[in-house]
């Protein structure tokens, strides 16, 4: 990590006397099986979309592929960003309990990692946000063109590789406490098969061929799944280098709002307003940011799925805001 990077908290700072000792920041290395997992899901869409142009001639993307692809990316997708991110990690609303363990399985379908690791992770990267401690940071080598070029690689899927777990039971007790979760957990691999497998099957008993179920498995499963990765992962890199900061965060934090990636995203990209607001339900808070995760938290709190939803407040934005240029907020 570069001089610039380790302002903020030390990881290894000494508890007071007579203060509880921290747990550690990390608990060892990932798995190997969880290693060659992470190199399947970064090669296999690629792999995918490459085969997926030979053995789709003559007869091309079927608009069940396309439906399923679209259905798959929004139910993983949601799944993350609300389910993952805004809920169990932020705790931005409450939910009913049946629909806390929907979201949790939801998630895993995106195979970004199993539900409790995953906040674990995240939690610790708003901990030390873009400083050493940080699990992908970009700029962990420096500021400098070949140290931010590596660190965006680092930061996008590199620090997947060879990592020291986050620890769970400093990070996400209140998960690990969590039955149903702790269940959803221990699954997590399967939930991911059933992901790439049911656009298969579902493919192949509605076409009765080979050939649908390949397509189903290629499109609506390794490349709507590559491309939910690589988008969330661009949060972690593109976010915290490259957009607009109008709202002050805390020292180091480098998050900013990057737009060309709020649809795909879902609202994710307004990264900003997210670091200077953790808990907030919606992070597309100004006028015409596009912020599809805050609208379905909306509808799933006219549902009743969901309450005690922390939307925006005028006030407490106002006073985050960098320039009183900023005024057209979307708040309550």
């Amino acid at each position: 990590m570069s001089t610039q990077a380790t302002a903020g908290p030390s990881v290894s700072a000494p508890s007071a006397p007579g203060q509880r000792q921290r747990k550690p920041l990390t608990m060892g290395k990932q798995s190997k099986a969880t290693y060659f997992g992470v190199w399947f899901i970064v090669i296999a869409p690629f792999v995918a979309l490459a085969a997926a142009i030979p053995l789709t001639w003559g007869w091309g993307l079927s608009w069940l592929d396309a439906g399923m692809a679209i259905v798959l990316y929004l139910i993983s997708g949601f799944g993350v960003t609300i389910g993952y991110h805004r809920y169990l990690t932020h705790g931005s609303f409450k939910a009913k309990r049946w629909f806390r363990v929907t979201l949790a399985v939801a998630g895993s379908f995106a195979a970004q990692g199993s539900v409790i690791q995953w906040v674990a992770d995240h939690r610790r990267h708003h901990a030390f946000t873009d400083v050493e401690g940080d699990p992908h940071s970009p700029w962990r080598f420096g500021n400098g063109f070949w140290g931010l070029t590596k660190g965006l690689v680092h930061s996008h899927f590199g620090w997947l590789f060879d990592r020291d777990l986050s620890n769970q039971e400093r990070f996400t007790p209140d998960l690990l406490a969590d039955k149903d979760l702790a269940r959803v957990e221990k699954i997590f691999g399967l939930l991911v098969l059933i992901s790439l497998g049911t656009p298969a099957l579902i493919g192949g008993l509605v076409t009765w061929s080979w050939q649908g179920a390949l397509t189903g498995f290629i499109w609506a499963g390794l490349v709507r799944m590559g491309l939910l990765l690589h988008t969330t992962w661009a949060i972690n890199s593109v976010c915290h280098v490259f957009g607009e900061r109008p709202f002050d965060t805390r020292d180091g934090d480098k998050a900013a709002n990057f737009w060309p990636l709020a649809i795909l995203s879902m609202g994710e990209s307004w990264h900003n307003l997210h670091h200077a607001d953790p808990t907030c339900a919606r992070h597309g808070v100004m006028r015409g940011q596009i912020d599809s995760s805050a609208r379905m938290i909306w509808l799933f709190e006219k549902f009743g799925w969901v309450y005690d939803v922390r939307w925006p407040k005028r006030q407490r934005l106002e006073k985050k805001l960098t320039s009183a240029d900023h005024v057209k907020l979307r708040a309550r």
